[in-house]
């Protein structure tokens, strides 16, 4: 079946008495499979997949595109993120104590369930196990020493916070992914503004990677991508998917002071800041 068809079906991963298991959201409570519920209020969540690989797009919005002052785009471009990005419903987001340009990216991850390779457009919906909210963190300070590959910015550990569910049975195509800083609504922007639909973007990549179940793509952020700050409760909220809750922490400095470090520079500025 179809993911897009109903009926509404979510599953979401927690850490239970030492083991990961799937539950299913019941209003306040979470049910096992073996019958027992747990406090949702309560429950420590994990991602709700184990990807072989992360990919991302760069530019798929069309207010961001606007916003960046680019041209239009005729193909999508990607990038990856180390599965050590992962980070789960309410996991904490750090930001290195010397970098001030730490970056929400409200999304929505698509997430494999079958295998894909050469896949038509018309066939990925029945290739996908269902969608999450997600949030694509970026360290912009580090965007003058990436050369393009996004590795130190976008590559840093938990900054891919997926969740707090997977969800299939709801028409992606007509939802809206929105994010908030302390109940602030700072992006908002309907999936029908992408430049490139889902169907595209994972139709574009299996001509030549094969996707595995469990498998992320993340489809892109809407304009307004903007700094947080330590002590911010962010919130990516996807329609009918789910709302993705982190908080923002200042870790210490690395340890050893080798290699590139953070830049405040005009170029930095102008992605993190959206002045351009």
């Amino acid at each position: 079946m179809s993911v897009l068809k109903g009926p509404r079906e979510e599953w979401r991963r927690i850490l239970h008495e030492g083991a990961p298991v799937w539950v299913r959201p019941e209003g306040d409570r979470l049910r096992l499979g073996d019958g027992r519920a747990v406090a949702e209020s309560e429950a420590i969540y994990l991602p709700p997949s184990d990807p072989t690989k992360i990919i991302c797009i760069h530019l798929n919005y069309e207010s961001r595109r606007v916003e960046f002052k680019a041209p239009e785009l005729k193909a999508p471009g990607f990038f990856q993120k180390p599965l050590t990005t992962l980070n789960s419903h309410r996991g904490l987001l750090n930001r290195p104590a010397y970098c001030q340009y730490l970056n929400y990216e409200g999304e929505i991850a698509a997430i494999v369930g079958k295998p894909m390779r050469n896949v038509a457009r018309v066939d990925v919906w029945d290739h996908l196990a269902g969608f999450a909210a997600a949030n694509d963190v970026g360290a912009q300070d580090f965007r003058d020493t990436d050369a393009g590959s996004m590795l130190r910015v976008k590559g840093q550990d938990g900054f891919c916070p997926i969740g707090p569910g997977i969800v299939r049975g709801v028409d992606i195509r007509e939802q809206t992914v929105r994010t908030y800083v302390n109940g602030t609504c700072v992006q908002d922007g309907p999936v029908s503004e992408m430049t490139f639909p889902i169907d595209y973007i994972m139709a574009d990549l299996c001509r030549f990677i094969t996707f595995l179940p469990g498998d992320v793509v993340l489809t892109g952020t809407p304009a307004n991508s903007r700094p947080m700050q330590p002590g911010d409760l962010v919130e990516v909220e996807v329609s009918q998917i789910g709302r993705l809750s982190n908080r923002v922490q200042d870790i210490p400095v690395p340890k050893h002071e080798l290699g590139a470090q953070p830049t405040d520079s005009d170029n930095v500025r102008r992605v993190a800041l959206g002045k351009f």
